[in-house]
């Protein structure tokens, strides 16, 4: 409400004449902010982790250390279905949580500024909706993994929350370090400048945060045509002007098949690892 509120109050100043996204009117109130409150996709993108370690990091080892585990599985009841469940519940969880968020900013919006999105415009907020839901399903897995793998909750959430933080601060500094000793020097050639560029902008590939943003970037802001550096040859010629919806799609399909490929490792190995953990009674 916060994000909504402080993009609400700035929309005029937010759009500019012969803006190329300015027939893109109400992407703006997922993006924009005056410096006091973080935008909408913001806000996601740093508390959505902590909402997926949230619903997750006790979901195994909370009901085994309350022995209630022992007592389902004394049922004829597959194994697998628990920690499916597991994840399916909380996944539809935050589905509803997130579609509720973004309709809601949808219908604030029209009622606020008058005007309703175009279909492109719907089409992208659902998008990024979907795609927020997989951003915090990844680490939801993440949690549900050290769930199965911890047997205090307390120990999961902190390992999660670890995790989370280690993205978040700490690897960007190790890439700027990395970076900045392989740095070419002021006389280097244009490729070698494009080729430190092109590594920093991989090893920031791993960090999933990065990722989400960089696919959000282009999905709220259809202005932004490219991701990571290009060249001049990659350049000339370019016409400025908004990306159609399917390029975009294109544009950030590596960065959504990164984050589902993670999310299914993660649900992966938690699966593997709770399908072989003996489990006693009490």
């Amino acid at each position: 409400m916060g994000s909504l509120y402080t993009a609400v109050t700035n929309i005029g100043n937010a759009v500019k004449p012969n803006d190329p996204a300015g027939t893109f009117f109400f992407l703006k109130l997922f993006t924009i902010s005056d410096g006091t409150m973080p935008s909408f996709f913001v806000f996601v993108s740093f508390l959505g982790p902590l909402l997926g370690i949230s619903l997750g990091f006790d979901s195994i080892n909370s009901e085994q250390s309350k022995g209630t585990l022992s007592r389902i599985l004394s049922h004829p009841i597959p194994r697998d279905y628990i920690i499916n469940a597991k994840f399916t519940g909380a996944l539809f969880v935050v589905s509803v949580m997130f579609f509720a968020l973004s309709f809601l900013v949808l219908g604030i919006g029209i009622m606020v500024i008058g005007i309703p999105p175009t279909a492109e415009e719907f089409v992208r907020i659902i998008l990024f909706t979907m795609l927020s839901i997989i951003y915090v399903a990844f680490w939801l897995n993440l949690s549900i993994l050290f769930s199965v793998r911890f047997k205090q909750a307390a120990t999961s959430a902190l390992a999660g929350i670890a995790v989370w933080l280690f993205f978040t601060i700490f690897y960007r500094i190790i890439v700027n370090l990395i970076t900045k000793v392989l740095e070419p020097s002021k006389l280097a050639s244009p490729r070698q400048l494009f080729l430190h560029e092109k590594l920093k902008f991989g090893l920031k590939q791993i960090m999933p945060n990065e990722l989400f943003n960089e696919a959000t970037n282009i999905l709220l802001v259809p202005s932004v045509r490219s991701l990571g550096p290009l060249t001049m040859e990659q350049i000339q010629g370019a016409i400025p002007g908004p990306l159609p919806l399917g390029q975009s799609v294109l544009l950030i399909w590596p960065q959504v098949t990164g984050l589902i490929a993670a999310t299914v490792i993660c649900f992966v190995l938690s699966y593997i690892a709770f399908m072989r953990r003996e489990i006693r009674s009490r």
